[in-house]
């Protein structure tokens, strides 16, 4: 494999067994727990200095602190996306500096391709023929993008609620597309059907492969070195199955660590209330979520009932003195709108409880009067600009 030098393997969260990358591909063999890269960080020689004398074009220029290689990467230049100040929002919020990091940039228009760039570099170098994984609509037309490009055969399994773009573009990707009747929970079930009748099928879903959360580290490295090395006070990340913000958590230790920060951003997660298992677990003082019985949100990205990462999810909102949050739809679909009409930022639906969570956690008095607040918008708003309008259309605008 195309490993790069720092690169050790991979270790079990649950169990701390370690094993070497080319032969542990997904969860751990001992136990079944999840796997998470490992690096000699004393052999990882990054500076400011160095990385300000690279072009910012891709996720990927931080390669000594990814497993694979730049050259090796299935790669569409994911990542290096816009972090816009929104001066409006911090006088609303009562903030020193609001940004948005805006992952409707990449190229299907969502945070995922950062994630399905290591994990279908993994898939390729592996030899994979096949890969599949089941999904609430993005990771799946991202998962079919990357394996086109690695001419490798994708099967995606999608529920019914799933948007349209996304179930058209797994197509135009030349996806084999499974359309579940039900939520992700169905669409999981088909897919572990599937799953045990093809052997050779790789996975590329969350948490099953090592991968997808290493990729949207990235997400946090871009967004302190675009704050010449500020770390924020606060980061809000909309959580489902709070990849990203596991992620993000994971990079702010190492920047840390590797000396180029001093300190942790808080990380907040932002759910909705008709689907808050992160939220209950936290408030509740839970060192693991209890799953949503009866999921309601129109928010499809993050009704995620049963999210099986909660535990490391739940230790990052801790170890950065951080929280959760949860705010109504009608909440939500009115901070996308009024965040697109005021700083002109396309906020997708789901991705907005990010802005949701932050005037709410602003009205607790969770933010200082100085203090820098970023808010992921993970997607595009373009992949369900008719749920926004119908928001606006509902309230006779």
């Amino acid at each position: 494999m195309e490993t790069t030098p720092g690169f050790d393997g991979l270790r079990c969260v649950d169990c701390e067994a370690t094993f070497e990358a080319a032969t542990a591909t997904h969860r751990c063999p001992d136990c079944g727990g999840i796997l998470d890269p490992t690096y000699d960080y004393d052999a990882i020689d990054v500076t400011r200095e160095e990385l300000a004398s690279r072009r910012f074009d891709s996720m990927w220029r931080y390669e000594e602190l990814l497993p694979f290689t730049r050259d090796a990467a299935v790669s569409m230049g994911e990542g290096a996306t816009a972090l816009v100040e929104c001066p409006r929002l911090a006088d609303e919020l009562g903030v020193g500096a609001v940004y948005i990091k805006d992952e409707g940039r990449n190229p299907t228009g969502t945070f995922k391709d950062r994630g399905q760039t290591v994990a279908m570099t993994a898939a390729s170098q592996h030899g994979a023929s096949d890969v599949a994984l089941a999904s609430a609509g993005n990771a799946g037309q991202s998962a079919a993008a990357y394996a086109g490009r690695a001419d490798i055969d994708s099967h995606v399994f999608l529920p019914s609620r799933a948007g349209f773009t996304n179930k058209a573009m797994v197509n135009v990707h030349g996806g084999d597309m499974t359309i579940v009747e039900g939520r992700i929970g169905d669409a999981g079930a088909a897919y572990d059907d599937a799953m045990s009748e093809h052997e050779d099928w790789y996975s590329v879903k969350t948490f099953v492969t090592p991968y997808r959360h290493e990729g949207k580290k990235t997400m946090l490295y871009e967004t302190v070195e675009q704050l010449d090395w500020a770390v924020p006070d606060h980061v809000v990340y909309p959580t489902g199955g709070g990849v990203g913000l596991v992620g993000m958590h994971k990079a702010a230790k190492e920047l840390r660590d590797l000396g180029l920060t001093d300190d942790l951003p808080a990380m907040y997660a932002a759910q909705s209330e008709g689907c808050a298992p992160v939220v209950r677990a936290f408030e509740e003082g839970r060192d693991v979520h209890e799953p949503w019985d009866t999921p309601d949100t129109i928010c499809g990205g993050i009704e995620i009932p049963d999210p099986g990462a909660s535990p490391l999810i739940l230790d990052a909102l801790r170890e950065s003195d951080g929280g959760a949050v949860a705010t109504s739809d009608d909440d939500i679909l009115d901070a996308g709108t009024l965040v697109a009409k005021h700083e002109g930022v396309e906020m997708g639906a789901t991705c907005a409880a990010a802005a949701s969570g932050a005037w709410q956690l602003a009205e607790d008095g969770e933010f200082g009067a100085d203090d820098t607040v970023v808010l992921l918008n993970t997607g595009t708003a373009n992949k369900d600009a008719d749920v926004l309008r119908s928001h606006l259309m509902s309230k006779g605008i």
